[in-house]
């Protein structure tokens, strides 16, 4: 890493209780905890914005999608930690063990709805050209049932990887080793 991960003993109060409650709950503290805990307002600011968005429980958009979103935008945007630590998570949530492979490697081909598809076309236009979404976007997603509000989502969700692909590449984060075995093997199995 090229910013060294802060001591969570040094950490406010706050900020050391999420990280233990990640850690009981997953068995492990996910790099991103800590490599963002250097700056404790920005942690909490963006913590705050991640959990608004992939914790919502009153999208349409399943866990499983959300997800789907994260891989392939932060495939293209080649940020290792978030295609491993977000492709455990889709692999979980979908229960498709190669799933969040095919994703990160070609969407297109990857075992998903046409539905799905369409909602990765518009989340790759918007990480990669997303001056050019127009009207023509959004009526390819109508047919597929997207409301309005599903594509706001589609597009915070691209939007607020962007940034944490951008953070994880420049600081040298790496995966947690237990992310790439997650989700791959029955839990008796592993």
């Amino acid at each position: 890493m090229r910013f060294p991960l802060p001591d969570l003993n040094t950490l406010p109060q706050d900020i050391q209780a999420k990280i233990l409650e990640v850690q009981e709950k997953s068995g492990f503290v996910p790099n991103v905890f800590l490599a963002l805990a250097r700056r404790p307002p920005e942690w909490r600011a963006f913590f705050a914005y991640h959990d608004a968005l992939m914790l919502r429980e009153d999208s349409s958009l399943s866990k499983g999608e959300r997800e789907m979103i994260v891989v392939a935008t932060s495939a293209a945007n080649q940020c290792l930690y978030c295609v491993v630590a977000h492709g455990a998570l889709l692999r979980i949530f979908e229960k498709k063990p190669q799933l969040a492979d095919q994703v990160a490697v070609n969407y297109r081909k990857a075992d998903i709805t046409p539905r799905q598809r369409a909602m990765l076309d518009f989340a790759m236009k918007v990480s990669d050209n997303s001056q050019a979404v127009d009207e023509a976007d959004f009526a390819a997603l109508q047919p597929h049932g997207f409301s309005d509000e599903d594509i706001w989502d589609i597009t915070g969700i691209t939007a607020f990887f962007g940034l944490s692909n951008r953070m994880a590449s420049v600081t040298g984060m790496q995966p947690n080793p237990e992310f790439y075995l997650l989700g791959r093997l029955p839990r008796d199995k592993r």
